[in-house]
């Protein structure tokens, strides 16, 4: 079994509820269908039910179920909870209303940070910032980590390097000019 098929596995075995923010993006609902057909995580696509059925183009998205902050009776619950973590820079109630009703992405977050879902997957319409800024206002980095950093896995077929052909690959795009110490800490979380 390779890599990925191993972690397929695993999915299936604990499933995780994955929250979909890039519901203005068809490679979301492309997704959506590929996760849904073989049944790897529970889906939540953000956005309002005329948004996502005008988006999502032929895609068989059933299965995956759709939050519309507008009218989701936990946004209230977020909305206390993001102006409670952000209050000292200045976060109102209003602010935090315009923010979770049109950014997806703080939206997503804050379903993670509340519990309603495990994970959330962007990226694919926004910038590696826009993505990252949420997670780390709303979620922060485990305690003690000293910088913040990416990583993405290889796999190449029919290779006799690496680990049967897998790798990882550190991104130091985040620490743009990363000096020894740097480097390490990003190897070791890495790791």
């Amino acid at each position: 079994m390779g890599f990925i098929d191993e972690i397929k596995a695993k999915a299936k075995t604990s499933k995780k509820t994955i929250v979909l923010p890039e519901t203005e993006d068809i490679r979301t609902y492309e997704a959506a269908e590929a996760v849904l057909k073989e049944g790897t995580a529970n889906l939540i696509l953000i956005g309002s039910e005329e948004e996502i059925a005008k988006n999502k183009g032929s895609f068989d998205i059933t299965g995956a179920t759709i939050v519309d902050p507008a009218t989701y009776e936990k946004t209230d619950a977020y909305i206390a909870k993001l102006v409670e973590l952000r209050q000292k820079k200045g976060m109102t109630e209003e602010q935090a209303r315009e923010l979770l009703l049109t950014n997806y992405l703080y939206y997503g977050v804050m379903m993670v940070k509340m519990k309603d879902a495990d994970g959330m997957v962007s990226g694919a319409c926004h910038s590696t910032a826009d993505t990252l800024r949420p997670c780390l206002q709303i979620l922060k980095t485990k305690p003690g980590t000293k910088l913040v950093s990416a990583f993405f896995i290889m796999v190449v077929p029919d290779c006799d390097m690496g680990a049967d052909g897998t790798f990882v690959f550190a991104d130091c795009g985040l620490e743009q000019n990363p000096d020894p110490e740097k480097l390490a800490a990003i190897a070791l979380s890495s790791a």
